[in-house]
């Protein structure tokens, strides 16, 4: 529905550009691919999160084991949740998404890689959410019809009752944790799920990932947790441990259930391994 008006906003600010349409799932890498084989010097992402994902992933896989900047990306964010386009501090407003592509600053950014048991790495720009936030993405799927805080609240309500607490160890730095644990956040960025905020102080160009390990908690205390991810003050609670690091390791003798980006990563995983790819990708905003 936002083709129409995204093709004349960029005519307008006098964009040399190509359109093309996604046909299905992980389309949107091989473009991404593809345009800076062709000689393109930036990779637009028009869309959500999800969206933002793949193109990553497409252009990280012509950097072909090298170090260094892989390109340029722009958001323009018409998604149900654009977390990233938010943190690198681009409006969900057509008219200004699209001016900033021809007149908006750019800055490098990290990446991060993700490793789980035995497949192959996969790469992402914003937050892995291992636990209950792989459960409330995998809740957020059924329903089609609201976008933002008006589908991600309502579902991270109806997870308190459905999650579990898987017993999970975490290593990182020097540390090595094993208990019954809520979640394990991994943050490049700061706010996940259109309006939540697991690892609030994350900088997407530090050289580090940010950790929020929550461990197990009654219902009740779930409940008094979510206004206080909504606005990064869970930080200082007494079930949350906030970490920074460079890589990490997540297993478990249970299923854990991941998302990536806002997109399911994984339902039945054992083994998952973090770390950080610092100033690989430049950002428009």
């Amino acid at each position: 529905r936002a083709e129409p008006e995204i093709r004349r906003l960029l005519q307008e600010a006098g964009a040399d550009f190509d359109l093309a349409l996604t046909e299905g799932t992980w389309h949107a890498a091989e473009m991404a691919e593809q345009a800076l084989d062709d000689g393109f010097d930036i990779v637009v992402a028009a869309g959500g999160d999800g969206t933002v994902h793949e193109v990553v992933n497409g252009m990280m896989a012509t950097a072909r084991d090298s170090e260094g900047i892989i390109g340029t990306l722009g958001t323009i964010p018409v998604g149900s949740g654009s977390d990233f386009a938010h943190n690198i501090g681009v409006l969900p407003d057509l008219p200004t998404a699209c001016h900033g592509l021809t007149h908006g600053q750019t800055r490098v950014v990290d990446i991060g890689r993700v490793t789980v048991d035995d497949q192959p790495p996969k790469f992402f720009d914003n937050t892995i959410n291992v636990g209950f936030g792989g459960t409330v993405t995998e809740e957020a799927r059924k329903v089609k019809w609201v976008r933002g805080m008006a589908l991600y609240l309502p579902v991270v309500l109806k997870t308190i009752f459905l999650a579990r607490s898987p017993r999970m160890t975490v290593e990182y730095n020097d540390e090595k944790v094993t208990m019954p644990m809520l979640m394990v956040a991994v943050g490049n960025g700061a706010r996940e799920g259109g309006g939540f905020f697991c690892t609030p102080d994350a900088k997407m160009d530090d050289g580090l990932l940010d950790l929020c390990i929550a461990g197990a908690a009654s219902k009740l205390t779930q409940l008094a947790l979510v206004p206080r991810f909504m606005d990064g003050s869970h930080t200082t609670h007494r079930v949350v441990t906030m970490a920074r690091t460079t890589r990490a390791i997540i297993t478990s003798p249970d299923n854990l259930c991941a998302h990536v980006d806002g997109e399911m990563l994984c339902t039945e995983a054992h083994r998952l391994e973090f770390e950080i790819l610092p100033r690989r990708l430049r950002v428009i905003a």
